[in-house]
């Protein structure tokens, strides 16, 4: 259980007004709380619809009531939920009912997550999966977030770190018990292969970083071109709807500017630039500085030029796709090119989603969504594999040596699912949640 003694509470639904609010109450007064409000406490884990009422016996709402007892909860704690009607003064009647009980208040961002951890509920990659599930909007980072928060990367970390606490206290043995004949005179068949093999199984796993992190943050695609080339079109169209501001004045489009799509499932993060070309402006200088940071960021390029205008042979980024625009006009350009398209007449736009598509996914392979999808991750699993590489470095190098890598090692491990030396994560980590949650 936490050490943390007092009971709080929160609107864990949607903003009001709506349909339904739900009213989380999470610590040991709950039992109290609820049966002050309702009459009595509800049979464990069963809906019971019931009048809500103050203390002075005046009627706020009517609802279902649903307790669970600990440990047997979200947190781990004793935990009531109330459904009421989503009005605005339904929830700032209950609110302020609420706050009169002695020892119960409203839960900060993220607290009741926290208390989830806490109490051994959910461990810090379920937790950030939650965060992630709430804040899903396609369909990949749903799955990707589904498999983190239902434990199944969790597993993963788990089953290294239990293989490395049995190499670590093989080796432990030998080092404290040389002379004792149940304990094997050399542990290095047996540890030292099995530390080898999870190098190369960690090496594959920090392989799919990438594709973590574009299906969690999304696929950046930068449309690039000279002035009046055609991207803001490029981009209107692409988006279906006027993001950008399109005139026949060169250099119109002075900033980055950016919206997110949904294409076959992920998440692409589009960007409008401004217009490469020498210019004493301030503004547009700025811009174009803008347009070429994020170009060097990008995921994918798309290098737009004017067909119906002779080609200047200008550098292209590497590996862009260099489509040409305005196809319908007469063609002056002698450039080969990936892809020819015609915004006003809608020429070639389904064939560039799909090429967008089609890069994405050649970035994108995994064979399953138990996959490091963040920074945090890839730090502690790097360390964690230069510990385990330092291991086997050298194998005329002292045992005790040796183990202290796998030391470091397990210990890094355990920071990426929180078993060890995270407090200094956990503000950041819980702080990502809403309030409620």
């Amino acid at each position: 259980m936490s050490s943390n003694n007092e009971t709080i509470f929160a609107l864990s639904s949607g903003p009001v007004p709506a349909g339904l609010a739900v009213v989380r109450i999470s610590g040991e007064e709950v039992p109290a709380v609820v049966a002050s409000l309702v009459g009595d406490v509800p049979p464990a884990r069963q809906a019971a619809l019931r009048s809500i009422r103050t203390r002075n016996g005046l009627v706020i709402d009517t609802g279902l009531i649903l307790f669970f007892p600990a440990p047997h909860s979200f947190t781990g704690e004793n935990v009531a939920e109330l459904h009421l009607h989503g009005g605005r003064a339904v929830v700032d009647a209950l609110h302020r009912e609420l706050v009169q009980f002695r020892n119960l208040r409203p839960a900060a961002p993220g607290e009741f997550s926290r208390r989830a951890f806490e109490n051994g509920k959910l461990d810090l990659i379920e937790i950030e999966g939650l965060a992630d599930l709430i804040a899903a909007e396609t369909e990949m980072q749903r799955r990707l977030a589904v498999e983190q928060s239902s434990g199944g990367l969790s597993s993963i970390y788990n089953g290294w770190s239990d293989r490395l606490t049995r190499a670590r206290a093989l080796i432990e043995a030998e080092l404290d018990f040389p002379d004792e004949e149940d304990v094997p005179g050399s542990v290095s068949d047996q540890v030292w292969a099995d530390v080898a093999s999870l190098v190369n199984e960690l090496k594959s796993h920090l392989e799919q970083l990438e594709a973590g992190e574009i299906i969690r943050d999304g696929f950046k695609v930068v449309i690039a071109g000279r002035p009046n080339a055609g991207k803001s079109s490029l981009m209107n169209a692409l988006a279906k709807r006027d993001v950008a501001i399109v005139t026949d004045i060169a250099g119109t489009t002075r900033d980055v500017l950016h919206v997110d799509l949904s294409m076959d499932g992920y998440l692409v993060k589009l960007y409008d630039t401004a217009g490469l070309r020498e210019t004493d402006e301030i503004v547009e200088r700025e811009g174009i500085r803008r347009a070429e940071k994020i170009i060097a960021e990008a995921d994918l390029v798309i290098f737009i030029e004017d067909v119906s205008i002779k080609s200047e042979a200008e550098e292209v980024p590497d590996d862009a796709v260099l489509v040409g625009t305005k196809s319908d006009l007469p063609r002056q350009s002698a450039r080969e090119y990936d892809l020819l398209i015609s915004i006003t007449h809608g020429i070639g736009l389904d064939a560039l989603r799909s090429l967008i598509v089609d890069r994405l996914k050649a970035k994108v392979h995994p064979q399953s969504m138990a996959i490091p999808s963040r920074a945090r991750h890839k730090e502690t699993l790097t360390q964690t594999l230069a510990a385990l590489r330092a291991s086997l470095h050298d194998p005329h190098r002292g045992l005790d040596l040796r183990a202290e890598d796998l030391r470091v090692a397990s210990d890094a491990l355990g920071r990426v699912t929180g078993r060890v030396d995270v407090e200094n994560l956990l503000d950041v980590i819980f702080g990502e949640f809403c309030i409620g949650k």
